[in-house]
């Protein structure tokens, strides 16, 4: 009995830069559906451009996965594994899938150029395959190293059933030859990408849609490698609020949301909705946003990025967030009733030092002239009240028997002279928080 390869996934960035919210949410949705098929998730650090990739990028990348709590199950680097695609490139050169090409790229642009004019399609004439091999010889004898192209197969089109966008059509004799390999002998994106997704087994690619036509592509080299192809699925490219392709998102990533005091949870949470039928909720917990991921869920329309969106799903996850999961981070000495009290009044977490602060004091407050006699009443009745039990309610209810104050005129005062804040957590749950001793010294002063 031939058992089932388990779910594989795989998050492949380039180390060339920092990863931006569009890379995140493609790493989320792959992150997301292996864990709920019980597969593997995988990160690949595609970095055969030696020239333009940076180590401090790999280590970003790492960090920031791990920081989303996305950390893959395993890593590979494609730098590691040139035998591998030396050997997959001799098999199909010899196979004749593989050629070599000489044109210059100011050759290639004058013939997009001259087609254009003509009103057709800029495809590649394939006038490589008709060099001699005499030809040949007198290209390597001047010195001049070929780039190589993949050699598509004509004769049918290409089809697949998109998780996302649903059957695929393309007619190959409308594409190119895509180039796989430099004359500098360096690779591409295309073909490495392929070898790669057999040998490590991965069975769904989920990216944008900006892959689709690489996905036809890869596939014929699937077919010429004579592997059984993943599963694709291309979501909908992200937009911006004011509804157009932004290259501020280009921008926006982990370092930013840090920067700016947005939650991990709250990112998850977003991305994980944003181009689907499903609400976007402070949802902080991975797991019941992974039992409604479905990639039938997903639209066609460009998914819309709003940070004032995220914004605000940053204050509702905070508001859901456990002491346990926040302790480290808030100022010493600033326990569970306290985060508590202060909770629903924050919107980043930063907010909480503020907020600590008024229940430690020193506090300054502005009193008005009209109600100095009604907080010497204050200070003396919270001098009496039992503290032990619901001070704020025994002390509004003694002033407001004794003043005839109630409404706003009772308790603004009060708030502001306890806590230098016309706004702010339930005084119900701060009072006993800020104690009898600081409480009558504030009102007294």
């Amino acid at each position: 009995m031939t058992a089932i390869a388990p779910i594989t996934t795989r998050f492949a960035p380039s180390p060339t830069g920092r990863l931006h919210v569009g890379n995140i949410r493609t790493a989320l949705h792959n992150w997301m559906f292996a864990r709920k098929m019980g597969g593997r998730f995988l990160l690949r650090i595609d970095d055969t451009d030696a020239q333009r990739s940076e180590e401090r990028f790999t280590d970003a990348i790492r960090a920031d996965l791990d920081w989303l709590g996305m950390t893959p199950d395993a890593e590979v680097r494609q730098s590691d594994r040139f035998a591998l695609y030396e050997a997959r490139f001799a098999d199909l050169v010899a196979a004749g899938r593989i050629y070599p090409a000489y044109e210059t790229a100011q050759e290639l642009d004058l013939r997009r150029k001259v087609l254009a004019g003509r009103g057709l399609p800029p495809v590649y004439d394939r006038a490589a395959l008709k060099l001699t091999d005499a030809q040949k010889a007198a290209f390597a004898e001047a010195g001049v190293a070929p780039h190589w192209r993949f050699k598509l197969d004509h004769d049918a089109p290409i089809h697949w059933d998109d998780l996302v966008r649903g059957p695929a059509t393309f007619d190959p004799a409308t594409m190119s030859d895509p180039v796989i390999r430099r004359a500098d002998e360096s690779w591409l994106y295309m073909l490495p990408s392929a070898i790669d997704d057999i040998d490590m087994g991965v069975t769904h690619v989920v990216r944008g849609e900006d892959h689709v036509s690489n996905t036809a592509l890869q596939l014929q080299m699937f077919a010429a490698m004579g592997a059984t192809p993943p599963a694709f699925a291309h979501a909908a490219l992200l937009t911006g609020a004011e509804g157009k392709l932004s290259k501020r998102l280009g921008s926006l990533g982990t370092d930013h949301f840090r920067e700016v005091g947005i939650e991990p949870q709250a990112v998850r949470a977003l991305l994980a909705r944003i181009g689907t039928s499903d609400p976007v909720e402070p949802i902080a917990e991975p797991e019941p946003l992974m039992a409604t991921f479905d990639f039938g869920r997903f639209g066609r329309a460009p998914a819309r990025f709003d940070e004032a969106e995220l914004a605000q799903l940053n204050a509702r996850t905070l508001h859901t967030l456990p002491f346990a999961e926040v302790a480290d981070r808030l100022p010493a000495g600033m326990g569970e009733s306290e985060w508590l009290a202060v909770r629903p009044n924050l919107t980043v977490l930063a907010d909480a030092a503020d907020w600590w602060r008024v229940i430690e004091g020193p506090v300054r407050a502005d009193v008005a002239d009209e109600d100095r006699d009604f907080l010497a009443s204050a200070t003396r009745l919270a001098s009496a009240v039992d503290w032990a039990g619901d001070p704020w309610h025994a002390l509004t209810n003694a002033l407001k028997a004794e003043t005839g104050r109630k409404g706003k005129a009772l308790f603004l005062p009060l708030r502001r002279a306890l806590t230098g804040r016309d706004h702010g957590p339930e005084m119900a749950a701060l009072l006993p928080l800020i104690g009898r001793d600081r409480a009558v010294e504030r009102l007294s002063a």
